[in-house]
């Protein structure tokens, strides 16, 4: 273990260390804050359209919700055996060694501020339609948002963790709103039982509406696995960690699971399946002429609390690469409010730029690839983790290894597989880039060495 060795060797240049902080509360806050955004708002009408049959749809989002489930048990064990910030790069790297570490660690990186790009331009454009300002101005407003952001947090962890906890507060209550008013509010659905799918007749085809539906499902659940990013600013990660990602996920599910139940109860499956934006239907049944605003204010809500959560943890990753020669050592360099600065700077000014070039969906392509990917390299550290280092002491053991951590990496695997399949470019990009990525560490290591000397 390298914990204290890690932050002992940067005294020049750290004036403070990473406060230890942080909690249950905290990790909740952000696993939630991480993971829901408008997808859950969008993607229902899609899986409805594609499975065509009730029992079908929720029977894809619990099932997404349970490999979640299986996810946080593996990262459990990973968290509270390698309690450092930055996340999967830590056990990539020690699973994998340096080069691994390098190709995951940047690659989250990259993936994660090109998020917090896209997402800000996302939200600039869904306050251009709620406030009504020219469409112009949607790339501009994105940046400042950005530069708003980042001057927030270079206050410090406690201001960033609190406002994490208040906008997820804002958010689990505002989807709850929707699934009440749902429930209390609108026409009772008397269609009878639900149609029977064409795709029983298939099973060809049924597996292919199951696949892509599940794609799109694990697509809304991302995010859950944020609280390792925090690892060693938790009082107490062997607790904490686990508590964090497993109520975080139990949140989250409940959330997805009862926001179907409701529109399939406020909406015929035939009217679900129409909707590019379900909530709002809904909402328009149950609020009349109030129900854009309202979807839309809580779209904002949404994007607010997940662009902060990447402000939080996304520095962190590049923070954790510096200390570990990975890029320069000037990004281990942590304010007296406990915000690693440098590293916070390069990833806005980074996000800034592709939030200035690129647009929501070019962005968004990009990172899909590599979502999974790391996800692939990360969930396969605990299997060699366990074979090469069986004494590293883990406060917390996976239930059901090797069987539930096998499942989450064969998922991780085919979903990777059906990304490269259904965005053959994006994938290409994205796999040039890994092409690419020794001599670029060789370099960064070159480059790193020259300016130690």
């Amino acid at each position: 273990m390298k914990t204290e060795q890690g932050l002992a060797s940067t005294p020049s240049l750290s004036k403070e260390r990473l406060l230890r902080i942080l909690g249950v509360t905290f990790g909740v806050a952000v696993g939630i804050g991480g993971t829901i955004g408008i997808g859950i708002l969008r993607i229902p009408g899609s899986v409805a359209a594609q499975l065509g049959n009730s029992g079908l749809i929720m029977a894809v989002w619990i099932v997404s919700g349970l490999y979640a489930f299986a996810g946080a048990n593996t990262y459990a064990e990973l968290g509270t055996m390698l309690p450092l910030d930055g996340g999967p790069y830590v056990y990539a790297r020690r699973a994998y060694g340096e080069f691994g570490g390098f190709l995951v660690g940047w690659s989250d990186w990259l993936l994660r501020t090109s998020s917090m790009a896209y997402l800000a331009v996302a939200l600039t454009e869904y306050a251009a339609g709620l406030f009504s300002y020219n469409a112009a101005f949607i790339t501009p407003a994105a940046i400042a948002l950005l530069i708003f952001f980042t001057a927030f947090h270079w206050l410090g962890l406690r201001a960033g963790s609190r406002a994490q906890e208040i906008m997820s507060l804002f958010k689990v209550i505002a989807f709850f709103v929707i699934i009440a008013a749902c429930f209390l509010f609108s026409p009772k659905v008397n269609a009878g039982p639900s149609a029977q799918s064409p795709l029983f007749s298939d099973p060809k085809l049924l597996f292919v509406a199951i696949a892509l539906s599940m794609q799109s499902v694990l697509g809304t659940y991302a995010g859950w696995h944020a609280p390792v990013y925090f690892s060693e600013e938790n009082t107490d990660p062997a607790k904490s960690i686990p508590r964090s990602l497993f109520s975080g996920v139990a949140v989250v599910m409940a959330i997805y699971v009862l926001i179907n139940l409701a529109l399939l109860y406020a909406l015929p499956v035939s009217k679900l399946a129409g909707s590019k934006l379900a909530a709002a239907d809904a909402a328009q049944l149950i609020f009349g002429g109030y129900s854009s605003q309202m979807v839309t204010g809580i779209m904002l809500i949404s994007l607010l609390g997940i662009i902060n959560a990447a402000f939080l943890f996304t520095p962190r990753v590049m923070f954790a690469l510096s200390r570990d020669g990975l890029f320069f050592h000037s990004g281990v360099m942590i304010n007296t409010g406990g915000t690693p600065t440098t590293a916070l700077l390069i990833t806005a000014l980074a996000a800034i730029m592709l939030a200035g070039v690129g647009s929501f969906d070019k962005l968004f392509g990009f990172t899909a690839f590599l979502t999974v990917l790391v996800d692939v390299a990360a969930f396969g550290t605990i299997f060699v983790l366990r074979w090469r280092e069986p004494d590293l002491p883990r406060p917390f053991r996976a239930r059901g290894y090797p069987v539930l951590p096998a499942i989450v990496l064969l998922g991780a695997g085919l979903l990777l597989i059906a990304f490269v399949v259904s965005s053959t470019q994006n994938s290409l990009y994205a796999m040039i880039g890994i092409v690419v990525s020794y001599p670029v560490y060789l370099l960064v290591k070159k480059l790193v060495k020259a300016a130690a000397i």
